[in-house]
């Protein structure tokens, strides 16, 4: 059965997914051939995830746009390549790739928006406290900002500490904080789990969490 592949010429190709990773896995020109289709259905999805996007590069225009889509198109070939060996069938072919193009795309977006950009890393926490809120309720906001605080400074190391305020607090995206510090998104995600587990069990212990609420050992 003929399919239209998500590209930016709408051409069809009969192409099943059998046919695709034969096609992909082979030497020769046949190989070459699903390369460069590939790249097309990689070009459209990262095309739209960047236009999509587009907001938050306020100063980037059409141009920058079109090079931004381009250079992620060429990374996720290689990343869809790599990958190739996991591809299971749950979805079509077509599908499983175009969600390389859009992670590719909306990674490169959150870095280039970051570009410029410090992480600040605030020394207090009580400062976050609604404002607006009625006296009580800022009063038991502070409390308990004062004692998350403590808990920081007291139960975290200082790379806990920098991992916990910049994804939670200052909401840095983790792929932009793991390319800063030369790390990984599973290592920054195992060291916040970490720190959180640890913020839970010192904020029982300080009365400010009722431990049924407590979830850390699931």
């Amino acid at each position: 059965m003929s399919t239209v592949n998500p590209t930016t010429s709408g051409v069809v190709h009969p192409q099943s997914d059998e046919q695709w990773l034969a096609d992909l896995t082979d030497d020769g020109p046949a190989g070459r051939r699903a390369v460069a289709r590939l790249r097309e259905v990689l070009l459209r999805a990262t095309r739209h995830q960047v236009w999509r996007l587009r907001d938050q590069l306020p100063g980037a225009g059409a141009g920058d746009f079109e090079d931004l889509a381009q250079q992620c198109a060429n990374d996720a070939v290689v990343a869809v390549l790599r990958q190739l060996p996991t591809f299971q069938g749950r979805s079509r072919f077509t599908t499983w790739v175009y969600k390389f193009g859009i992670l590719h795309a909306g990674v490169a977006v959150r870095r280039q928006a970051w570009r410029h950009r410090e992480i600040p890393l605030p020394d207090a926490l009580a400062s976050l406290a609604d404002r607006s809120a009625t006296p009580e309720a800022v009063a038991g906001a502070t409390d308990l900002a004062r004692a998350v605080e403590t808990a920081i400074a007291r139960e975290l190391t200082a790379h806990q500490r920098h991992i916990l305020v910049a994804l939670v607090v200052e909401q840095v995206p983790i792929d932009v904080l793991a390319d800063r510090l030369g790390s990984t998104r599973n290592a920054l995600y195992k060291t916040l789990h970490d720190a959180r587990r640890r913020l839970r069990a010192a904020l029982i212990d300080s009365g400010h969490l009722d431990s049924r609420t407590d979830r850390s050992t699931s």
